[in-house]
């Protein structure tokens, strides 16, 4: 049994062997420099080399055509798909960027999509993010500096594990069929994120794929809807204990791909989060009888964490918006890993008062935990500017 720590989860999903495999199904001289240079850093790196892709493959190199990009379908989420492509010139404007980076990850159903071009001063990567992060690396380095500076952005991503997965329970008490006062306030906290203009909408992926590579990514990634950005509250009843970890928090959130301004239906809209089972790595799920559910929320796990170890948290609100000055992780881990979960947990941790902490997650938006979601909007909603620095 997994020790129920962060650290403990964190070390327990990443000792395992690492692999990887390329799926060329494009060839230039530019992504053979590129491609080449990172298929070396990953050998150093101790990476297992595939003769080619497979359901249990870690890691694969996906070179396309940039012009009509192929998806990858893989068997299994923990496979972490980059799309490799050549492009005769890179956008410096970030909103150019995700313009021309952002179809070609979803249509080649990628985690991460790297933009390759050769200039005047060596090569120039761009990267880009399933969570519309964007940044890169050179130009002006040598070719295996260039690929081993790409490859230290890339692995720590490319390492860390999906906890997407939910395991819905019918055992939801009648008399929390309908919610109760803490989910009420996650309804008036959504509506004010709408106030603030602080929700969002994702990339228009469904303009981008067709229906069933829609469902492929929402089935991965449990990405897709109305806004980003996230609200929970801690469960204050006793008619749940955790499960299967009985001393384990208990907590409301809201549900992936709703419109977060109308929180309404319990098992719908918003979910109870009864425990978290770390030998399957899936969020456990108390919703009534007879309810076409949702997933919850993907950062469910980075929650779990936080409530488990600090009992006076009573919400938790993440939304795309920045406040200067605010500390963040290191790396822009992908949302629902554990990874990001654990970096999040940490810099709560290391707060001043953890009950009311103010994290950054890189590229992405801020974590902000209260006694309250009305503690946490009285505290910050005028603060909070809806742009995230991007680097």
């Amino acid at each position: 049994m997994t020790e129920l720590t962060a650290e403990g989860i964190l070390t327990s999903a990443t000792s395992i062997d690492r692999t990887f495999a390329r799926n060329d199904l494009r060839s230039s001289a530019v992504l053979q420099r590129f491609v080449a240079g990172i298929t070396d850093a990953m050998h150093d790196a101790g990476y297992t080399q595939l003769d080619a892709p497979g359901p249990s493959t870690n890691v694969v190199l996906h070179s396309i055509d940039a012009d009509a990009p192929r998806p990858y379908r893989r068997k299994a989420a923990p496979t972490f798909v980059i799309a490799i492509a050549e492009l005769q010139t890179i956008p410096d404007d970030r909103v150019e960027l995700l313009r021309v980076g952002y179809p070609l990850l979803v249509r080649a159903l990628a985690n991460l999509c790297v933009m390759v071009s050769d200039g005047p001063d060596g090569l120039v990567v761009r990267f880009v993010t399933l969570e519309q992060g964007v940044y890169g690396v050179g130009p002006g380095l040598a070719d295996d500096q260039l690929a081993r500076r790409a490859f230290a952005r890339i692995e720590p991503l490319a390492a860390s594990q999906l906890v997407i997965a939910n395991d819905f329970v019918t055992d939801l008490p009648e008399p929390l069929w309908h919610g109760d006062e803490q989910t009420t306030q996650m309804l008036r906290a959504g509506r004010a994120l709408e106030a603030l203009d602080l929700l969002p909408a994702p990339f228009p992926i469904e303009e981008i794929l067709g229906p069933r590579d829609l469902r492929h990514v929402e089935l991965l990634y449990g990405i897709g809807g109305l806004s980003y950005g996230n609200v929970s509250v801690r469960y204050l009843g006793s008619e749940l204990r955790g499960a299967p970890d009985p001393d384990g928090p208990v907590y409301w959130m809201s549900a992936s791909g709703v419109d977060k301004a109308d929180l309404r239906l319990v098992g719908e809209h918003i979910l109870l989060v009864r425990g978290f089972d770390p030998e399957r790595e899936t969020m456990v799920l108390s919703v009534p009888p007879g309810v076409k559910t949702r997933r919850v929320s993907v950062d469910a796990i980075e929650h779990w964490m936080i409530y488990r170890e600090h009992p006076d948290v009573g919400a938790i609100l993440h939304v795309h918006g920045w406040i200067d000055g605010t500390v963040s992780t290191d790396v822009n881990f992908p949302c629902g890993t554990l990874q990001l979960a654990a970096s999040v947990a940490d810099l709560v941790r290391r707060a001043p008062d953890p009950s009311r902490a103010v994290v950054g997650l890189r590229n992405h938006g801020l974590t902000i935990t209260g006694h309250s979601l009305d503690d946490i909007f009285d505290r910050f909603g005028s603060a909070i500017v809806p742009r995230v620095p991007m680097e």
